[in-house]
């Protein structure tokens, strides 16, 4: 059974739907955030990128990380507006929260001591209060939530 290595919550701070996961250095990144974002994707990547379109246009989500030493327990459907997998490669073993509307977030997220090959599950709450938020109010914090989940690859 798969064992939780580390965990930590962060903010992202959302613009124009979308928010991001990449290299915490993205200078060698062959497309930096927010270069061809798919909007039509729940979860897209790049390399060293991972690309989220959010459910609101202009908000704080509240984001939970977690990494594992091996595939994590599935998540119950239910409880979930949207789940999705997809492969990560980080050189560098550091990621941090990206931004359309301030770049760059000073959290950082380590995944291990150096890069490697992942797996990442994203699972999103919250997705129709956010849109709903977006028509009326403009902004929020933690109204939509994401859990991502980090484990090594198979080889």
């Amino acid at each position: 059974m798969a064992k939780l290595v580390r965990q930590q919550q962060v903010d992202a701070f959302v613009g124009f739907y979308a928010f991001g996961l990449q290299e915490s250095d993205d200078a060698d990144l062959p497309v930096p955030f927010p270069d061809d974002f798919d909007f039509d994707a729940f979860v897209s990547t790049h390399l060293g990128r991972l690309d989220i379109t959010s459910g609101g246009h202009t908000h704080t989500a509240t984001v939970s990380v977690e990494v594992w030493d091996g595939p994590p327990p599935g998540q119950d459907p239910a409880g979930w507006d949207e789940r999705a997998e997809a492969d990560f490669i980080s050189t560098s073993g550091d990621v941090a929260v990206w931004s359309m509307h301030v770049g760059r977030s000073d959290d950082l997220i380590t995944l291990a001591d150096a890069g490697g090959s992942w797996r990442v599950r994203v699972c999103c709450a919250g997705r129709a209060a956010a849109a709903a938020l977006s028509e009326g109010e403009g902004t929020g914090h933690g109204v939509e939530r994401y859990l991502i989940q980090f484990w090594p690859a198979q080889s």
